[in-house]
């Protein structure tokens, strides 16, 4: 729980600094706030992107079978969810699923 609310007060952070850094050339009052809504969705996608990569590399360097059958259901959920959101494509998320799960069946 305290790792996931550090995360969240990093997000806010860095999601502030941007903010704060933001020169608008767009004169309408909805392109200005299309730009803010892009910037927040980039980086909560950028997070949870990296997350994934992060539990693939992680499954990835397991040597013990249980481990990675245990570890697999989770990373393959992740990266449904960022298929769901087209945030990765939906093939890359089904090539991805099938090398994690050729290479969990091989240990």
């Amino acid at each position: 729980m305290f790792l996931l609310t550090v995360k969240r007060f990093t997000f806010a952070l860095h999601l502030r600094k941007c903010l704060q850094n933001l020169s608008f050339m767009a004169q309408h009052k909805s392109s200005k706030k299309r730009i803010r809504q892009d910037i927040k969705i980039r980086l909560r996608n950028r997070y949870y992107k990296k997350s994934a990569r992060t539990s693939i590399a992680k499954l990835r360097l397991m040597t013990d079978k249980k481990e990675a059958e245990i570890f697999l259901p989770k990373v393959i959920s992740m990266v449904d969810k960022l298929a769901k959101k087209n945030t990765w494509h939906n093939n890359k998320a089904s090539n991805l699923k099938s090398k994690l799960s050729r290479y969990v069946n091989s240990l």
